[in-house]
């Protein structure tokens, strides 16, 4: 049971390092992130057990048997206890999509793609709260959280590195930027800056496609998610492997067998 009485700001003494060593965290500091952590795992237990919903400061304090306001000195209230579970999973998934993809060579774009793309289906079927608490949960918008922007670019820049590899390879077809509205232009943008969409070969072309790939795979993969169709159609992985053929065939990309099939 973590004791309560640690402040915000941390204290107590450190290990003296060495030249060109960094501090080792003293005492109070090491008491103090064990309870962050163990604050955020019972909040995604919470989570996981009755979804975003279920979860709430009284809730945890008391599975921990602490006070509501003592957790008040690890997180300034719900919502950033929220946000820092969600750039643990953002991480979290970042890393099961990047894992799939290391057996693979590094020239390999087609398999890596694949394997990477069939990871966050996989993620996001063993982890369905956590995925409603990443993509169907609205953050607050008035004041984005920064832990979340870059944990989630660090997941989207697994898949912008890919594509624009593609891309360099001249495998995909793309409209011309002049073929794309302004107002669809200025949505471009923003999805850019949000996103760290930085890549080499950028053009508005090119986040066009990338956007219409993603809209078609995240939506199918949402569904399932939410069992929206499983009760008419069943097992989903024949229609999403179906729509990977179809999305990835105009770059000739060879939508091969997963190697766990």
């Amino acid at each position: 049971m973590p004791a309560e009485a640690s402040a915000p700001t941390g204290g107590g003494t450190q290990a003296q390092a060495g030249p060109g060593e960094a501090a080792a965290p003293g005492r109070r500091e090491r008491v103090r992130e064990a309870t962050l952590r163990e604050i955020k795992d019972n909040a995604r237990r919470r989570l996981a057990a009755e979804g975003p919903s279920g979860v709430s400061l009284r809730a945890i304090a008391r599975d921990m048997g602490m006070t509501a306001p003592g957790l008040y000195r690890y997180f300034s209230g719900l919502d950033d206890l929220l946000n820092a579970v969600r750039a643990d999973l953002f991480h979290e998934l970042s890393e099961a999509v990047a894992g799939a993809a290391a057996p693979l060579p590094t020239d390999d774009t087609d398999g890596r793609i694949l394997a990477s793309l069939r990871a966050f289906r996989s993620w996001a079927l063993s982890h369905r709260a956590e995925f409603s608490l990443l993509f169907a949960t609205p953050a607050p918008q008035d004041a984005p959280d920064q832990r979340v922007l870059e944990a989630g670019q660090e997941f989207a820049a697994s898949f912008f590195s890919l594509f624009d590899r593609m891309l360099a390879e001249g495998r995909i077809p793309l409209p011309a930027d002049d073929e794309i509205g302004p107002e669809l232009r200025e949505r471009l943008d923003a999805f850019a800056a949000k996103t760290g969409f930085t890549i080499d070969n950028a053009s508005y072309g090119a986040l066009r496609v990338l956007m219409s790939c993603w809209v078609r795979l995240y939506g199918l993969v949402s569904m399932e998610v939410a069992e929206h169709l499983t009760p008419i159609m069943g097992d989903m992985e024949p229609l999403f492997e179906a729509e990977l053929q179809d999305i990835l065939a105009p770059s000739g990309a060879a939508c091969r067998a997963s190697d766990q099939d």
